[in-house]
């Protein structure tokens, strides 16, 4: 899809198009949106993570909050699909599974959150390490380490869908 095209959907249709890059949230591309025209890809990505990073603190708990954890076995979205198998998460053996659904119950008993990480590019075990690592964070620089993550997740799903 080129800028061209994006910069002229009318709202309804950009949130429509847009609306799931966000994990179940089209606020955010309803905020995205108010920013166009965009001027570049670039923009565009800019756009979304303000959108996301300057949302209050109940609204980034909920966009949180709306990731599935990694390496379940739950109905997925397209993306969060595509993304964790490309990572190698849809063929664990049992021993990785039972490692990651234990991560995942650690992580959310530690900070009431799913574990998010923009897998794309990342192994299984790179994910683990950083499962491993910021269990030991602190529940205000998880949060921020998790929004930072979200951002990520944006740009590749943007970088996916737009042309340069």
């Amino acid at each position: 899809m080129t800028l061209g095209e994006i910069n002229r959907m009318p709202a309804d249709e950009f949130i429509a198009t847009f609306g799931g890059i966000a994990e179940h949230s089209p606020w955010v591309a309803d905020h995205a949106a108010r920013e166009r025209p965009f001027r570049s890809r670039e923009a565009m990505i800019e756009a979304f993570c303000t959108a996301v990073t300057s949302a209050s603190h109940d609204e980034k708990l909920a966009l949180i909050r709306a990731h599935p954890d990694l390496a379940t076995r739950a109905r997925l979205t397209q993306d969060s699909s595509r993304e964790q198998s490309g990572a190698g998460l849809d063929t664990l053996t049992e021993r990785e599974f039972a490692r990651f659904t234990d991560l995942n119950a650690r992580y959310k008993h530690a900070f009431g959150l799913p574990f998010i990480f923009a897998v794309k590019g990342a192994g299984k075990q790179q994910i683990l390490a950083s499962f491993e690592e910021r269990l030991h964070h602190a529940p205000d620089v998880e949060f921020d380490t998790a929004i930072a993550h979200i951002c990520r997740i944006l740009r590749f799903r943007i970088e996916d869908r737009v042309a340069p």
